[in-house]
């Protein structure tokens, strides 16, 4: 039975586990979207949903909990400097994971993580809809038939000037 066991162990010791999610956070602190398998996708984002939530609050003692995490100063201060003002209004679900298929090598299901607010393809954004002219079928077929006719009427023109000049 499963009792009491809630996080995926990812087939590591503990300190392997901390370091691969302290890197991968680093990464898409970085990176703003990383590729990954869903497994590990699914425990970075019980990692590092807690650390923005921590960088909201800028003091002294949030940002030594959260580089005690971390361990990379880079990492630490593109999250309290850019990402924390990007999701200061958010209550929460930070980070965004979507599926891309499976791995050709094992099969493994893979995925992308991101940030919300750094997606600009997903953004919602207020876009101006492009309005779009009506077009139906019967305007197209009388245009093409006045077009053929207006070149025969054309082509007329020259031989009728040629004909009165001599």
């Amino acid at each position: 039975m499963r009792h009491n066991k809630k996080f995926n162990h990812l087939s590591r010791t503990a300190s392997h586990r901390a370091a691969l999610l302290a890197n991968m956070s680093c990464s898409l602190i970085k990176y703003k979207r990383i590729n990954t398998t869903v497994a590990k996708a699914k425990a970075l984002r019980k990692y590092i949903e807690p650390l923005i939530t921590k960088c909201k609050n800028d003091t002294t003692h949030s940002r030594r909990l959260v580089f005690k995490l971390l361990q990379d100063k880079y990492a630490v201060t593109e999250l309290f400097k850019e990402i924390s003002t990007k999701v200061a209004d958010r209550p929460g679900g930070y980070t965004r994971i979507i599926k891309t298929g499976f791995r050709p090598s094992d099969g493994a299901p893979t995925c992308f993580i991101e940030f919300v607010d750094y997606d600009e393809n997903m953004a919602k954004t207020a876009t101006k809809k492009a309005t779009r002219t009506r077009r139906s079928r019967k305007s197209a077929a009388t245009q093409e038939a006045a077009a053929p006719a207006a070149a025969e009427t054309a082509s007329e023109a020259p031989a009728a000037e040629e004909a009165k000049a001599e």
